[in-house]
């Protein structure tokens, strides 16, 4: 039993330790596939998803200032 674990272990090791390579596979002559395959693409994936938070956050703040514009405008129409 121990000899099994010890032997997946050394396989998992052998397979995930080697550069994936997909990415070789891929034609590089295009320059925006060659930056996004020279850099992690951990950090590209981050970077978008901050800039769509970024673009959520000045929406919804932007939205709520019209809103209050618009509840201070009808309470003093009412008063």
């Amino acid at each position: 039993m121990q000899e099994d674990s010890v032997a997946i272990v050394d396989t998992l090791t052998q397979v995930y330790s080697q550069k994936w390579t997909g990415a070789e596979q891929i034609d590089q002559s295009n320059a925006f596939i060659h930056f996004m395959y020279s850099n992690n693409l951990i950090f590209v994936v981050l970077g978008v998803t901050l800039i769509i938070w970024a673009i959520l956050l000045f929406f919804m703040f932007r939205v709520d200032k019209k809103v209050s514009s618009l509840e201070e405008k009808i309470n003093t129409d009412q008063k």
